[in-house]
């Protein structure tokens, strides 16, 4: 199934990137009406960062969709790519933010995903 959900992302000028959260390993920072999505590099792999613009109760409003998620992948040039959100051992958790994170695999991962079959 193709997603067709598009949400129409603009490049931000890095002179107006969020301040709140400066980071060297940011590399791009996309909004549409909707989302923001900032972009990280680090050791080699990419990070995209999504959280709606919307605010609910002084944080960001919660609720991206898994098909919001792949839109964006796709629209920000990785739509081809496989990536993967982390859920880490309780004692791990950061939890401070209603943000999404997606880690962007070089390769896709050995018997992780369903896939089409040929």
């Amino acid at each position: 199934m193709k997603t067709t959900n598009k949400t129409r992302l603009a490049l931000v000028p890095e002179s107006q990137w969020p301040t709140s959260a400066n980071d060297e390993t940011r590399k791009r920072v996309y909004r549409s009406r909707k989302f923001l999505v900032q972009e990280f590099l680090k050791n080699g792999i990419t990070r995209l960062s999504v959280n709606r613009v919307a605010h609910r109760n002084g944080g960001w409003k919660e609720g991206i969709a898994w098909d919001e998620l792949q839109a964006i992948k796709s629209e920000v040039g990785y739509g081809e790519m496989t990536a993967v959100e982390v859920y880490p051992p309780n004692s791990e958790v950061v939890n401070v933010a209603n943000m999404r994170h997606l880690w962007l695999c070089s390769e896709p991962i050995a018997g992780i995903g369903w896939y089409k079959q040929l």
